[in-house]
């Protein structure tokens, strides 16, 4: 005799699929990507001196392969239990938040570097850069906790899903936006002032990749407000990893991009990375 299940049942399972689905395909292109760039990569790691950008590039590299590993055995083991859900849940949470945390400081140090670390600039920007990141991080935790995880009802599919969603999840995503709105304002005022009179090709690649990266973090952050208050089940989560992980890409790509650009131009036996003060004062005096 068929089982009838509900419309919420399906619509679950539907949800955990393409959840599924997604993650998926992020693991694969996370994995595509790294091996594309194996070889520049592991040059940069043996070659250059180790800084604190460097231990930024490193966890935003490598902390999705750990974030892809916790939801792919969360997602295709079938039946876990709702404790061993939230358990797991709030671990791929946490190299959530590192990942995404990583990959803006790239770009608020960045930034900074762009106005010659100007302290009228660089104070409110880290203190407003901080004070997001500790609102987001305790709002986060704080709204996931009171979501009780389920499975889904009809056999055969795997993974589970926080039952009830709560609007304020949408919070995060909105002061993230406000940031990168913040800094990409910064970024745009700083090159209508110079461009003239800066011709250092270091100084245009910042530029470039500032606009580039947060025009990236702008869309998703965007669609993931609207996704996180209009969508339900898994469906209301189904971009916000997908967002951390290409922006953690994105933000060490570009660095890697710098790194070998300064390398090459300055073709000395040295090879090291120049520290974002030491970029500054050269596009401020090039």
């Amino acid at each position: 005799m068929a089982t009838e299940y509900s419309a919420n049942d399906v619509a679950a399972a539907r949800s955990l699929q393409t959840y599924t689905y997604i993650y998926a395909s992020m693991a694969t292109f996370w994995t595509y990507d790294y091996a594309c760039s194996l070889h520049q990569e592991w040059n940069f790691l043996l070659r250059s001196r180790w800084s604190k950008v460097k231990g930024l590039y490193v966890v935003a590299r490598y902390v999705p392969f750990l974030l892809f590993t916790g939801h792919l055995y969360l997602n295709f083991i079938p039946r876990e239990n709702s404790e061993k859900c939230e358990n797991l849940n709030n671990i791929c949470s946490c190299f959530s938040l590192l990942s995404v945390i990583c990959s803006e400081c790239f770009f608020v140090l960045r930034t900074c570097a762009l106005w010659n670390n100007n302290r009228f600039v660089v104070v409110p920007t880290v203190t407003f850069f901080l004070a997001v990141a500790v609102a987001s991080v305790s709002i986060y935790f704080s709204n996931i906790a009171t979501a009780p995880f389920a499975s889904s009802a009809i056999p055969g599919i795997t993974g589970c899903y926080q039952s009830s969603n709560s609007v304020q999840l949408f919070i995060p995503f909105l002061l993230l936006l406000a940031l990168e709105l913040g800094l990409m304002t910064l970024t745009l005022i700083r090159s209508v002032q110079s461009w003239r009179t800066t011709k250092s090709p270091m100084y245009a690649v910042l530029v470039n990749h500032n606009a580039f990266y947060y025009a990236c973090g702008l869309s998703f952050s965007t669609a993931n407000v609207l996704t996180s208050m209009l969508l339900h089940y898994e469906y209301h989560a189904m971009l916000q990893d997908f967002q951390f992980v290409l922006l953690a890409i994105l933000a060490t790509r570009m660095h890697l991009h710098l790194w070998h650009i300064d390398r090459h131009a300055h073709s000395t036996d040295a090879l090291v990375f120049i520290p974002m003060t030491d970029i500054s004062s050269t596009a401020g005096t090039a």
